[in-house]
């Protein structure tokens, strides 16, 4: 019934005005774990004292995975990512765990803007020389996924040396492939292919052409049913510590497709795959010119590097 002293036009009045506020967004809290994390690091982060920094990073770092909402934002606003570069750099007992750290960062565009700046670049560059496999590997993730949609970085990238590292570790490393696929896939954000990690692009050695030369092909998933993104990457020895790369995107048509469309247009093997186990996969189609779009044409990019 309500109090008998306030008119029934005044609690509809406000019942209104209480919806009208409950319905608004409601300002952002900071959250306060993350907060006092990102201030220690930043406190104690000159001396790198491990066992104090260490719990820190791990707040960070799971606050980043599990993509709390504004946290991307208070990395940026916290001025962590210097001293990040400097964890880097010692390669110290924190360096694997601060490597890790900013491959996840990398994750987040925010956060990506700001490593040039803080020396995140030339840090990451740095530890492609390692012999530790798992530090490669995040290394080549954070720079991968910092080149992705970048071609800023990418030229930074590019004039700071990071082809040569990635086909140094290719050749040192022949038989791991989790760390083959980061720098493969590296080498193709590098190159302005924009490989997305959610594509799933699966990578396999294929047969090379020449001596001295590997080869990698990549295939994603398909995509439409009928065509899926294929990836050519090829690494070829032209003389001593003398090395091409060679990156090539184009499609692949499915079984299905041909069969669909076999009488209308005339189909030709790649040059590509003239042999290997996926040379009978592997077609290009000859349409006239007035059926392809620009936007459909073959993409290459060709690095001349010395070791």
């Amino acid at each position: 019934m309500g109090h008998p002293n306030v008119p029934l036009s005044y609690k509809h009045a406000r019942a209104h005005r209480d919806r009208h506020i409950s319905g608004r967004p409601q300002p952002y809290t900071a959250n306060d774990n993350l907060n006092n994390a990102l201030g220690a690091i930043r406190v104690l982060g000159v001396e790198l004292i491990e066992d104090e920094l260490k719990p820190h990073l791990n707040t960070v770092m799971a606050n980043i995975k599990e993509r709390k909402k504004g946290a991307a934002e208070q990395v940026v606003i916290s001025g962590i990512l210097p001293i990040l570069a400097l964890s880097l750099r010692s390669r110290g007992p924190l360096t694997l765990l601060t490597a890790k750290l900013v491959a996840e960062l990398a994750k987040e565009s925010v956060v990506r803007k700001g490593f040039g700046d803080a020396g995140l670049v030339t840090a990451l560059l740095s530890l492609l020389t390692s012999t530790n496999e798992e530090l490669l590997i995040h290394a080549a993730r954070a720079i991968s996924r910092m080149s992705y949609d970048s071609p800023r970085q990418q030229e930074l990238l590019l004039r700071r040396g990071a082809v040569p590292r990635f086909v140094a570790i290719l050749l040192r490393f022949p038989d791991k492939e989790a760390l083959e696929e980061a720098c493969l896939q590296a080498l193709c954000n590098l190159s302005g292919m924009g490989v997305a990690e959610e594509a799933g692009m699966i990578w396999e050695r294929g047969a090379p052409m020449r001596p001295g030369e590997s080869v990698f092909h990549g295939v994603s998933p398909h995509t439409c049913g009928f065509a899926s993104s294929v990836t050519l990457v090829r690494v070829s020895q032209w003389g001593p510590g003398q090395y091409e790369v060679s990156i090539e995107d184009f499609q692949r048509c499915s079984s299905s497709f041909w069969n669909l469309h076999g009488n209308k247009r005339a189909a030709r093997w790649s040059p590509f795959f003239s042999s290997g186990s996926f040379s009978n996969f592997f077609k290009g189609i000859k349409f006239s010119t007035r059926n392809v779009p620009s936007t459909r044409s073959l993409k290459t990019r060709v690095f001349h590097t010395f070791l």
